[in-house]
């Protein structure tokens, strides 16, 4: 019995590997589309989005199943919970790409946004998504903790944008409209990197029992 069930919890991990790639290919087919004004990788994106959603659910059924007909211990409802916790945030690391992609495409004709850190944010915000599902696969405690770090990161090149904006639109380089696209666009690279930060905490529950707000109280 116990090697069906970890040969399910083996399943789980996989199918959260396929998830945070598919959150990786929204990324950065929606900044990729952005910076080369490309329709076609923003529609991906955007698709991409779609397969984000369907996969929320089937890992959502895998993670009732397991509760359901197994006997779960105390550390494999950690692992599970965790699971069902992290789903969430990538559906809505899909969300904001799919945002991000839809945003994009009003930069036709523009190229404002090569004037900024855009694409190392971008970078740092995936590479976050990245490690944090690793961590939770490998159950990796270091890692997980070092993505939280990392999103100290990301917060630079936010505040760095948003220095850059200020500075095309003192230029005229940059109309006002899109300079507020652009630095929505920041503002959803930031949510990521925080969806990450989320994902990591709970791949610490997972391996330690402890959720950081717990140790804040």
């Amino acid at each position: 019995m116990r090697n069906k069930f970890d040969e399910q919890l083996a399943v789980l991990s996989a199918e959260m590997i396929k998830m945070g790639s598919l959150c990786e290919l929204a990324i950065s087919n929606a900044i990729g589309g952005l910076l080369d004004h490309d329709e076609k990788r923003l529609a991906v994106a955007v698709d991409t989005d779609q397969e984000i959603d369907e996969k929320e659910r089937e890992i959502e059924t895998l993670c009732l199943k397991l509760l359901l007909q197994q006997q779960p211990v105390a550390k494999d409802l950690r692992i599970i919970s965790s699971a069902l916790k992290m789903i969430s945030d990538l559906e809505r690391i899909g969300d904001q790409a799919a945002d991000i992609a839809e945003i994009a495409g009003f930069f036709k004709g523009s190229d404002a946004v090569n004037h900024t850190h855009l694409q190392c944010m971008a970078k740092s915000a995936s590479l976050m998504v990245t490690r944090a599902i690793r961590s939770f696969v490998e159950k990796d405690l270091e890692l997980a903790r070092r993505v939280r770090d990392e999103d100290d990161v990301v917060d630079g090149h936010f505040t760095e944008i948003k220095t850059e904006i200020v500075g095309l639109i003192r230029e005229g380089a940059a109309s006002a409209e899109l300079s507020l696209d652009l630095l929505m666009i920041a503002k959803y690279l930031e949510r990521i990197a925080d969806h990450a930060v989320n994902l990591a905490e709970w791949v610490e529950f997972s391996i330690t029992g402890i959720h950081i707000s717990e140790e804040w109280q």
